[in-house]
C-alpha cells in the first residue's frame, strides 16, 4: 500500500474502534493515529469495501510480479494461504508437486 492508503486504512480502523468514545478518539488523534487530512478521508468516501478493492486493483496493475495467488491445480479456486497445498473446496492435495514457493 502507498503511505496515503496506509493512513486511510489506519483512519478507518481507529475511527471504528473509537466510535462513540470522544475521549479515546481525541487521544488517537493527538498521537497521530487518526489523520484528519481531507486527502485521507477521500480514499474512504465510497466506503471501506470500495477502498479495499481500489487498493487491490492498483497493486495488481502496478506490481503484478510481486503478487502470488495460490490457486488449486485441480479446480483453480484460491487456496486459503499462499503456502497451502490442499484445496479447501475440492480437497485436492498437491503436497507432492514442486511449486514456486518451495
Amino acid at each position: 500500500m502507498t503511505d496515503d492508503e496506509d493512513l486511510a486504512l489506519k483512519y478507518h480502523v481507529y475511527t471504528y474502534k473509537s466510535d462513540g468514545n470522544d475521549k479515546l478518539r481525541k487521544i488517537m488523534t493527538d498521537r497521530g493515529w487518526i489523520s484528519e487530512r481531507p486527502e485521507t478521508k477521500e480514499f474512504l468516501k465510497n466506503g471501506y469495501e470500495e477502498f479495499e478493492l481500489n487498493a487491490a486493483k492498483r497493486i495488481m496493475i502496478e506490481t503484478p510480479e510481486k503478487v502470488f495467488l495460490n490457486n488449486c491445480p485441480q479446480c483453480n479456486r484460491l487456496a486459503r494461504t499462499p503456502y497451502a497445498k490442499q484445496c479447501r473446496y475440492c480437497t485436492y492435495s498437491w503436497h507432492n508437486l514442486n511449486s514456486v514457493q518451495d
